[in-house]
């Protein structure tokens, strides 16, 4: 399969426990024809209904939410492979928005259409349960991250998570992924002023850790990177070959 042509989501899955070659092929023809939605476009509005499963098959997005100061929060961000639990978001009052950062394709599965998948193929639908489970643990980690971290440590921990996320599903090469992340994001992300996210980066670079150039991260010095941030990747729950 051209790696254009990668299912993200399959992989994403695989990073967690084995699939079999039925299971595989099955969500690749679930994700064979996705949507195309523009950058900083809505995928998921505020207080939507619709249910369902989100499952991003190609670009960047992320979840936040507008406080009532016309600040923006972001609570997580998706990456290709990524998928949102609508029904969740909907059983929980959830007021939260997902946009696209970048161009994306996204498929959106129905609240039916995920329950024949679940029933029909339990390793899929273990492989669903488990990313819901990592989801709760990231967000606790994030919440460490904001309420203990300085800001050097918190920029350098939101690095090593994307890198050890693209990682898992085939986007990272020779330690360099996508990164199109702008500093009002991470600002957005960190509870940090973009200025200060700007002095922060500089740190890294000068410490000699990473390498920020255009919509491109290399990681430089992981270890010391992780050793700096306390970066401990248990709660991302991957397999050891992924």
């Amino acid at each position: 399969m051209p790696a254009s042509k990668v299912n993200r989501f399959r992989r994403r899955l695989e990073s967690l426990l084995p699939l079999s070659m039925a299971d595989g092929d099955l969500l690749d023809r679930v994700l064979a024809d996705p949507d195309l939605v523009p950058a900083r476009a809505d995928l998921v509005s505020r207080h939507d209904r619709k249910g369902g499963r989100l499952i991003l098959v190609d670009g960047f997005a992320y979840q936040y939410r507008m406080l009532t100061s016309g600040r923006r929060q972001i609570t997580a961000y998706l990456v290709p492979g990524d998928s949102y639990d609508l029904d969740a978001a909907r059983e929980n009052g959830s007021d939260h928005a997902v946009m696209a950062l970048t161009s994306v394709r996204s498929v959106h599965l129905t609240t039916a259409e995920v329950a024949v998948l679940s029933l029909d193929h339990p390793s899929i639908a273990e492989g669903l349960r488990l990313v819901g489970r990592i989801e709760e643990a990231t967000l606790r980690e994030w919440l460490v991250n904001i309420g203990g971290r300085p800001a050097l440590e918190r920029i350098a921990h939101l690095f090593c998570e994307l890198d050890r996320r693209l990682h898992a599903v085939g986007l990272v090469d020779q330690d360099r992924f996508e990164m199109p992340i702008t500093q009002y994001d991470l600002a957005d992300t960190a509870g940090l002023s973009s200025v200060h996210v700007n002095r922060t980066i500089q740190e890294l670079r000068r410490q000699g850790l990473i390498a920020l150039t255009g919509r491109s991260l290399t990681i430089l010095d992981r270890p010391s990177l992780q050793a700096l941030a306390d970066f401990q990747p248990r709660y991302l729950r991957l397999r050891a070959s992924a």
